[in-house]
């Protein structure tokens, strides 16, 4: 009986910690019978790749190659980190344990369809049993999307993409093991079965979202994230800010819709839930700690470390999760881009960094959400920073702007999107390309029109 009385006790416990506002109080968390005849979804699922953590496990690559009995391996980087530390040491540790590899080194940094094309291509040629992905959420994503093809050679290329753009099929066919080795603390993409890219006919971003593509381990060393520069450091930071921010302020899972005939259709985006809250509140106090510093001084092994953590454990929450409007938003304003060249970024095109276009309309989009999740809003403002005791639940969302707005001001972040080169007159364009991007939208806790999508991009063209 005293087992019983505990379990109880704890349950209450639970309750009374939980969120009481109306999109995330304990009684939207609590399934109500089976799924036959729901509209909305009744169950969530927790996946995530294994990770490793430590610094130097870079050295430990070719040993797991070697016991999975790896043959033949696709290493995959892009041409700027090929002549870095982190490719150079997953090279020796591969020579070291005897491991065959050809190297692909021309990933696109803010891939596209055609980039994805290219690298499937060179995955198809050869035989390989293994892959290898070394670099940022670019590298990872675009080895994802060859170890998928390679693997469904019959597959029309937009098979897998993302619906409405593409068909959406899920996929049934086995994968060869994938390691992920990032070298950015942004993307969370070594946790993720999720591969993002620029579909240049609609000049937006779109993806591909199924758990069988999540790499089967991720080495999360460290040392790697010390070569980052500073504008790097800062805009893979910020998408750990995003990533965090919503998935904790998703809409709940049991009140997306619609409810799969089929556990393989649920997918990959399933809105919050209590396992993914616990990953996206720990990771934004990380955020929160540590990030200025480790924007600030690239030798601050501690932050760097940190953040590499948080990116770790923002994606384990975003990736069951989701993200919504912040994301959305964004993928227009990267596959946008006209002529803005980013500090710090080895490259020749003209490229809005990911955790840039993405944490440029937080102000506006938070200030826009709150009403449905106040008390959520409020804690993330907290979390960051802001005094909250005296504030009304009606602020919340203004609140958690104004500390947001102030976080980028002391990170140097550029005034809104009018100084990444977007006016007023390109906003219908922008709302125009996140229109198709409902695997994410859908998510928001607040329904929103196309006129609410006018409103929100222009209330980020400038941010101070």
């Amino acid at each position: 009986m005293a087992g019983r009385d505990r379990v109880v006790h704890l349950l209450r416990q639970l309750e009374k910690a939980a969120c009481s506002c109306p999109a995330h109080s304990h009684k939207f968390y609590r399934a109500s019978g089976h799924y036959c005849g729901r509209k909305t979804d009744y169950a969530f699922e927790m996946a995530s790749s294994n990770i490793r953590y430590g610094e130097g496990v870079t050295q430990e690559i070719g040993m797991d190659l070697q016991n999975m009995g790896a043959r033949n391996v696709c290493l995959m980087t892009d041409k700027n980190l090929s002549q870095l530390p982190p490719v150079k040491a997953v090279l020796e540790s591969l020579v070291k344990n005897r491991v065959n590899y050809k190297v692909y080194d021309d990933v696109r940094v803010e891939p596209t369809d055609s980039s994805f094309k290219d690298a499937i291509a060179f995955a198809k040629k050869e035989s390989f049993d293994a892959y290898v992905a070394v670099g940022g959420g670019s590298v990872m994503d675009t080895c994802k999307a060859a170890n998928l093809y390679a693997n469904h050679p019959e597959a029309d290329f937009l098979d897998f993409v993302n619906a409405p753009i593409g068909k959406g099929k899920p996929v049934t066919g086995a994968l060869n093991p994938l390691i992920a080795v990032p070298t950015t603390a942004g993307t969370g993409s070594e946790t993720t079965g999720v591969a993002i890219f620029d579909y240049e006919k609609l000049k937006a971003k779109t993806g591909i979202a199924s758990r069988a593509i999540k790499p089967t381990l991720g080495i999360v060393d460290p040392l790697h994230t010390l070569h980052m520069p500073e504008r790097v450091a800062a805009n893979s930071g910020f998408d750990v800010l995003c990533h965090a921010l919503e998935s904790y302020t998703a809409l709940p899972y049991n009140m997306r819709s619609p409810c799969p005939p089929n556990p393989i259709n649920r997918p990959a985006y399933q809105g919050s839930n209590p396992i993914s809250d616990v990953w996206s509140r720990h990771a934004l106090n990380i955020v929160a700690k540590y990030m200025k510093r480790a924007v600030n001084d690239a030798e601050d092994v501690e932050a760097r470390s940190s953040m590499h953590l948080a990116s770790v454990f923002a994606g384990i929450g975003f990736g069951n999760a989701g993200v919504h409007l912040c994301h959305g938003m964004s993928y227009p304003i990267a596959g946008n881009v006209k002529t803005y060249m980013a500090k710090g970024y080895n490259v020749d095109h003209p490229v809005v960094p990911h955790g840039l276009s993405v944490v440029l309309t937080s102000p506006a989009v938070f200030a826009f959400t709150a009403s449905m999740c106040p008390e959520r809003h409020l804690e993330a403002a907290e979390i960051l920073g802001a005094h909250v005791k005296n504030t009304k639940m009606a602020d919340a969302g203004l609140l958690l702007a104004d500390t947001l707005r102030q976080f980028l001001s002391d990170l140097k972040v550029d005034d809104g999107l009018s100084a990444i080169g977007y006016t007023k007159n390109d906003i219908p364009d922008l709302v125009r390309g996140t229109i198709p991007q409902e695997r994410v939208t859908k998510l928001s806790p607040r329904e929103h029109t196309e006129e609410d999508l006018t409103h929100l991009f222009e209330a980020s063209l400038k941010l101070y």
